[in-house]
């Protein structure tokens, strides 16, 4: 676990290396085939030879939940001990792992009539009309979600139309199942400093690797629209909006490093709240030595493997 740009990937392939693990990605993004370069995605050849699951599964029209990520990873994590292997869950997407840890409510599926109506509702009145009717509804839920988050707005509002009962109620009686021992381990580098400047390299990276070329194909499809989740993804949404007009590029990059640094700060806030969770200093270098020191310590069968 840690927030972007801290080296999650490269201490898993490490580990991966060593021990028989197999990788699972706790990534929103890299769900979403055709977005490489603005998701930090492995390299093809990384892929090929430690595959992770649940990378390039999905479209990017097409809509992925915390709940698909939970019962999917529940059903990998039962596959992979089932071969006498170990899950290597690995990411940033902290809502994904509240909802494997903690479970979820059962909540309503999509539907699509509502859903299209919300969506066009937003378009027409704007976010902060939306967030009021959620206020109106579900306080709780309105008080917790930003003004400027569509998704989660309609979503809310799409619960109580299609149950007559705000998503705070739906959520009150969840219960956790999670038949796994957990080792946590915490990836940052403990200089915010050092994260920002990582920040944006990999930003300029990006850049350097076509990285407008890759969303300039979402871009010019007809059926992607910048309300999607993926195009809403840090650093495309900005993207868009650079090839949409509303701003240069160098706005664009501004706009999308201060972005990021925003998405790493709620990640490391969510991060200190994980009582059961050990922290390594992704700084100066990569503690490879101290993290896997530290999983020999907490799963001794690992040696025996």
């Amino acid at each position: 676990m840690g927030p972007t740009a801290a080296g999650k990937t490269d201490l898993a392939l490490e580990i991966a290396k060593r021990y028989p693990v197999e990788i699972i990605s706790v990534d929103s993004a890299l769900v979403y085939r055709g977005m490489d370069i603005g998701t930090a995605k492995p390299a093809a050849d990384i892929l090929h030879q430690y595959p992770h699951h649940l990378v390039d599964i999905i479209d990017p029209t097409e809509s992925y939940s915390a709940g698909d990520f939970r019962k999917d990873t529940l059903q990998l994590m039962a596959d992979i001990t089932a071969r006498g292997k170990i899950p290597l869950l690995v990411g940033g997407t902290m809502l994904y792992f509240k909802a494997l840890q903690q479970g979820l409510a059962d909540l309503p599926s999509a539907d699509p009539i509502i859903r299209s109506r919300l969506e066009s509702e937003a378009q027409q009145y704007g976010p902060a009309y939306m967030h009021n009717r959620l206020a109106e509804v579900d306080p709780v839920s309105a008080a917790r979600i930003h003004v400027n988050d569509p998704q989660r707005i309609q979503r809310a509002l799409e619960v109580y139309e299609i149950t007559g009962k705000s998503m705070t109620e739906l959520t009150q009686n969840t219960e956790t199942s999670l038949p796994y021992r957990v080792i946590k381990i915490i990836l940052s580098p403990f200089d915010r400093s050092v994260l920002h400047q990582r920040i944006a390299t990999r930003y300029q990276s990006m850049m350097n690797s076509n990285f407008i070329d890759e969303v300039k194909k979402l871009f010019e499809r007809t059926d992607c629209h910048p309300n999607l989740p993926s195009i809403r993804a840090v650093g495309y949404r900005q993207a868009w909006a650079y090839l949409s007009g509303e701003y240069d590029q160098n706005t664009m990059i501004e706009k999308a490093i201060i972005a990021t640094r925003q998405m790493a700060k709620r990640q490391l806030t969510w991060l200190r709240a994980q009582q059961d969770g050990v922290w390594f200093d992704s700084g100066p270098d990569l503690p490879i030595r101290q993290a896997i020191d530290y999983l020999i310590d907490q799963c001794p069968e690992l040696l025996k493997a």
